[in-house]
C-alpha cells in the first residue's frame, strides 16, 4: 500500500474508491444471508477506518490529510450552523425508532465510518492528489465523483429507487463542494467528518412515514439552497488556503 502511495497517489485514491465501492456492494448481500442488514456493512467499515487511519498515523499524514485542528477559528465557518441545520433534516418529519436495537447499532457504526471514510478518500486522497497540479480541477472531480459515487445504492441491494436516488446524488454533489471548501480553506478535515457522519447517523432515526416524492424533493432543494448559499459565503470570507499553506510550509 505504501509503495503505490509513494508512486503514484492519484492511482492511490482511485484504488481506495473502487475497494470501498465493491466492499459496500458485497455488504448489503451480505447482510442479508447474515439475518442482521448492516452488519456486514459494519465490519467493513470498521476495518477500513482501522487500516486507513493506521496508514496515515503510520506514515504521519495528518495535516496532509487534515486530520489537525484548523487554524481559522469556528465564527469565520458561522460556528458551522449551517452544517448543523443540514445534518438534522432527516429529522424534519420527526423522529422514530425504524429498526431493532441490534441493526440500530450496526447502521450506527457503519454510518459514522463511513464519515471518515468517504472524507478522507474523496476530500482527502482524491482531492489533494489533484490539487497537486490544478486546485479548481481537484475541487470539481472530487465532488462531483463524490456524487456519482452514489449511483452504487441503485445496485447494491438497498432498496433505493431511482428517484430518491437521484436526489441523494444533486444533494452529495453540493455538500461536496461545501466540504472540500471547507477543508481547503480551513485546513481540517474534522468538520467535514463530524457532518458527513451526523448526516448519516442522523437518518437512521428520521420518521419515514408520510414522506412523498414531492416532499422529498423540496426537502432536498432547500438543502441544496443552504448547502450553496454557506459555500458562496465561506468561498467569500475565509482566506485562501490554509491546507495549501501548512503543505507548502512542510515542503519548505
Amino acid at each position: 500500500m505504501k509503495k503505490l502511495y509513494e508512486k503514484n497517489e492519484q492511482a492511490f485514491a482511485i484504488v481506495w474508491i473502487v475497494v470501498y465501492c465493491v466492499l459496500q456492494s458485497l455488504a448489503y448481500p451480505l447482510s442479508k444471508k447474515i439475518g442482521i442488514e448492516y452488519s456486514a456493512n459494519a465490519i467493513f467499515c470498521i476495518l477500513l477506518t482501522i487500516i486507513l487511519f493506521a496508514f496515515i498515523r503510520k506514515n504521519r499524514l495528518q495535516e496532509r490529510y487534515g486530520l489537525c485542528k484548523s487554524p481559522v477559528p469556528a465564527h469565520r465557518f458561522l460556528y458551522y450552523v449551517p452544517l448543523i441545520i443540514i445534518a438534522t433534516e432527516s429529522l424534519w418529519n420527526g423522529v422514530a425508532v425504524n429498526y431493532s436495537l441490534l441493526e440500530t447499532f450496526c447502521r450506527i457504526a457503519s454510518m459514522l465510518c463511513v464519515g471518515f471514510l468517504e472524507e478522507v478518500i474523496f476530500r482527502g486522497f482524491l482531492f489533494v492528489s489533484i490539487a497537486k497540479e490544478n486546485v479548481k480541477s481537484a475541487i470539481i472531480i472530487s465532488s462531483v465523483t463524490f456524487g456519482i459515487g452514489h449511483l452504487i445504492n441503485l445496485f447494491n441491494g438497498s432498496g433505493m429507487d431511482l428517484a430518491a436516488n437521484l436526489c441523494q446524488i444533486c444533494f452529495a454533489i453540493a455538500i461536496g463542494f461545501l466540504l472540500v471548501t471547507i477543508f481547503y480553506r480551513g485546513g481540517s478535515l474534522f468538520p467535514c467528518i463530524i457532518a458527513h457522519s451526523a448526516i448519516n447517523t442522523l437518518s437512521i432515526f428520521g420518521n419515514k412515514t408520510d414522506i412523498t416524492i414531492e416532499k422529498h424533493i423540496i426537502h432536498v432543494l432547500v438543502l441544496v439552497f443552504i448547502t450553496v448559499a454557506y459555500n458562496l459565503v465561506l468561498t467569500k470570507t475565509l482566506p485562501k488556503s490554509q491546507w495549501a499553506n501548512n503543505n507548502d510550509t512542510k515542503d519548505n
